[in-house]
């Protein structure tokens, strides 16, 4: 495992991964069946999370629109979560972006629709009646 190096850190030393371990570590803790964390525990799962994140961006670069840009956005991340099953997880954290405009349409027609069901509902009861 020590042969591989990504980077070095401050201090000039060679480092194994290059996401901050202090805060992969606070992240952890926050977790409340975690009381201790293995320093290699620690490093593995701030290289899994390297390597993911490493994946998301690749496949989402090769199957979004990142290609014609040479860039990969936002957009390419939300439609990876959402139309990728093995990404599908991630739906509610990469949602897609919408106007607020849109979404207050959407929000008027749903008060509307909600209103209507309860207006049918009230007619239901009364034919019943």
């Amino acid at each position: 495992m020590a042969d591989v190096v990504v980077g070095r850190d401050k201090c000039g030393e060679q480092r194994l991964v290059s996401l901050p371990l202090s805060r992969i570590r606070v992240i952890m803790k926050s977790s409340p069946e975690v009381s201790s964390i293995n320093q290699e525990a620690l490093v593995l799962t701030a290289k899994a999370t390297e390597l993911f994140v490493q994946y998301l961006a690749t496949y989402s670069y090769r199957h979004g629109s990142g290609k014609e840009k040479k860039a990969l956005t936002y957009s390419d991340l939300s439609n990876t979560a959402e139309e990728s099953e093995t990404f599908q997880f991630l739906a509610d954290i990469l949602p897609k972006k919408i106007l607020a405009s849109k979404y207050l349409k959407m929000l008027k027609e749903k008060r509307e629709d909600e209103e209507e069901n309860d207006n049918n509902d009230e007619s239901d009861d009364e034919a019943e009646s």
